[in-house]
C-alpha cells in the first residue's frame, strides 16, 4: 500500500506498529487512566496500585502527575524506563500488524460510545506557541516550564503510551464513523471492562486497504484548501486540533527536536520513530464526546481576600446561595455574562461578570486568579476534571473551589482558527473517569 502511505503522510498521518500485551494478560489491570488525572488525589493512584498488584500494567510505564514534585522523581523515572525495557525483552508487549486501531469507549456518563482511531502524527507538522498556523495545532497555551520533567521521562524511554487526543472537524461524519459501522467485521484486539467503574473499551485493527482508501479520501476532503477557506475564511489549514494531552504532545515535539539536532549528520534521521507521536483521533461531533469545563481549586486560600478582590473586579457581583443552585445557574445559558459557582467549607454562591472583557469564561476567571496568586506564594491552585472531585476538594477547610460554565464544542474549531489558543485549562473532554486509558504503546527508538 505504498500509495496509501504517501497520501496519509501528506496529511501528517502514519499507520503505526502498535505494541499490545498478549491475549492472556489481564487488560483490566493493564490499562490505567491518563497520568494528568486525579492530580490532587493520591488516594486514587494508591488504590490503582493496590488493584494492579504485581500484574503487568501501564501503571509501571507512566508517571502520575500527583507525584511530580516528590523527591524520588529520578528513581521513579529510571524505574519507568527499566519497566519498558523489561516488558519488551520478556515479550510482555509485542508488535502488531501496522495499521490504525479503532477504539470504542463506553462510559457510565454518556448514552453513546466514543469512537476514535489510534494513529501516529508527524511532529514536523505540529507547532506550539503563540500564533502558530501549523496543520496540527494546540488549543490552549503551552506552559514551556511544564515540559522539562516530562522530557526527562521521554528521553531514553523505548516506548510511548498515548493519552493525547486530537480532534477533527467532521460534521458529516465521513472519516471515523464509517469504520466504526464495520467494527464487528474487523480483527479484534481487545475488549474489557476498565477499572474503578470507568466503563468498557474495545479495539480492532484497521488494515484493510479498501477501508483505508476511504479514510484517506475523507481526510483529504477535510483538508481541501478551497473548501477550508470558504468555511473559515483563513488560508492556514488546521486539520488536527489537540483536545487532550497538549503538554504531552509538546513534550514529544521538544524531545524530537533534540533527537533531530543530535542526529543532524545522519541522512536517515527524518525516518527516526521519534518524529512521530501516537495519538487517538476523534471527531469533535462524536455523540459520545462531551466537552466539560475545567474547574479551579485554591489551597490555603484567603477567602476574605478572594471575595474582596472579586467584588472590586470589573463590575463583578457575588450572590450567596446553595452549591446546587449556584451550579444550576452556572450551567444555564447566560448570554454575554460569565458566571461561576463558588464553594468553600463555609460558604457557596454565584459569581457574575456582566460585562467581561475576555471572550471565554475561563479567560475571565484565570485573569483574576493569576493576579490574585501573584502576591500570594503560599496559596496553591489545581485544575480539576469533574464536578464531584471539585466539590470534595472545595469542602475541605482552607480550600476554595470555582465551578466553570459549559463549553460549546460546535464553535470549537472556529474559535481556535479565529482567536488562536484558548486560555489554559479551558475545557476537558469528559469527566476524569472518561479520559483516555493507556492501552497501546509504540517504540520510539531505533
Amino acid at each position: 500500500m505504498p500509495h496509501l502511505k504517501e497520501r496519509f503522510e501528506a496529511l501528517g498521518v502514519r499507520m503505526p506498529e502498535v505494541y499490545l500485551p498478549d491475549a492472556g494478560t489481564d487488560y483490566a489491570k493493564w490499562a490505567v487512566v491518563a497520568c494528568d488525572q486525579y492530580s490532587s488525589e493520591r488516594e486514587y493512584w494508591k488504590d490503582v496500585a493496590r488493584l494492579v498488584g504485581s500484574a503487568p500494567s501501564t501503571l509501571n510505564l507512566i508517571f502520575p502527575e500527583c507525584y511530580l514534585e516528590d523527591k524520588d522523581k529520578p528513581k521513579r523515572i529510571a524505574g519507568i524506563q527499566a519497566a519498558m525495557r523489561d516488558y519488551l525483552e520478556r515479550g510482555v508487549v509485542k508488535a502488531r500488524e501496522p495499521g490504525f486501531v479503532l477504539v470504542e469507549r463506553v462510559t457510565p456518563f454518556e448514552k453513546h460510545p466514543r469512537t476514535g482511531l489510534v494513529l501516529a502524527v508527524d511532529l514536523e507538522r505540529y507547532r506550539y506557541g503563540k500564533g502558530v498556523t501549523s496543520l496540527i495545532r494546540p488549543t490552549e497555551g503551552t506552559i514551556v516550564e511544564r515540559l522539562p520533567p516530562r522530557m526527562e521521562i521521554r528521553r531514553g524511554a523505548p516506548l510511548e503510551l498515548p493519552h493525547i487526543m486530537l480532534l477533527i472537524d467532521d460534521p458529516a461524519r465521513t472519516v471515523i464513523e464509517p469504520i466504526h459501522a464495520r467494527m464487528d467485521a474487523l480483527p479484534p484486539l481487545y475488549d474489557f471492562e476498565l477499572m474503578k467503574g470507568s466503563g468498557r473499551v474495545r479495539g480492532a485493527l484497521v488494515s484493510d486497504e479498501m477501508i483505508l482508501e476511504r479514510a484517506v479520501a475523507a481526510l483529504e476532503r477535510l483538508a481541501d484548501q478551497r473548501a477550508y477557506e470558504s468555511k473559515y475564511g483563513d488560508p492556514n489549514l488546521l486539520l488536527f486540533a489537540v483536545g487532550d494531552g497538549n503538554h504531552s504532545l509538546a513534550t514529544a515535539k521538544a524531545t524530537w527536536e533534540e533527537v533531530k539536532q543530535a542526529g543532524a549528520a545522519d541522512p536517515a534521521i527524518m525516518e527516526h520513530p521519534a518524529r512521530w507521536a501516537l495519538v487517538e483521533l476523534v471527531n469533535v461531533y462524536d455523540e459520545g464526546l462531551p466537552f466539560h469545563p475545567i474547574h479551579r481549586v485554591l489551597f490555603k486560600a484567603d477567602e476574605h481576600a478572594l471575595m474582596s478582590g472579586l467584588s472590586g473586579s470589573g463590575g463583578c457581583s457575588i450572590e450567596r446561595m446553595s452549591w446546587e443552585e449556584a451550579v444550576r445557574k452556572t450551567d444555564e445559558p447566560a448570554g454575554t455574562e460569565h458566571r461561576f459557582a463558588f464553594l468553600s467549607s463555609t460558604a457557596a454562591g454565584l459569581i457574575r461578570f456582566p460585562r467581561p472583557t475576555a471572550k471565554l469564561a475561563a479567560g475571565t476567571i484565570q485573569e483574576f486568579l493569576d493576579a490574585h496568586l501573584k502576591d500570594r506564594p503560599g496559596t496553591g491552585i489545581d485544575y480539576i476534571h469533574g464536578a464531584d472531585s471539585l466539590e470534595a476538594l472545595a469542602r475541605k477547610p482552607g480550600n476554595f473551589g470555582l465551578y466553570l460554565p459549559p463549553i460549546d464544542k460546535g464553535s470549537f474549531f472556529a474559535t481556535v482558527i479565529k482567536d488562536g489558543v484558548m486560555p489554559r485549562k479551558t475545557f476537558s473532554m469528559g469527566e476524569a473517569p472518561e479520559k483516555r486509558f493507556y492501552i497501546e504503546a509504540r517504540k520510539i527508538v531505533r
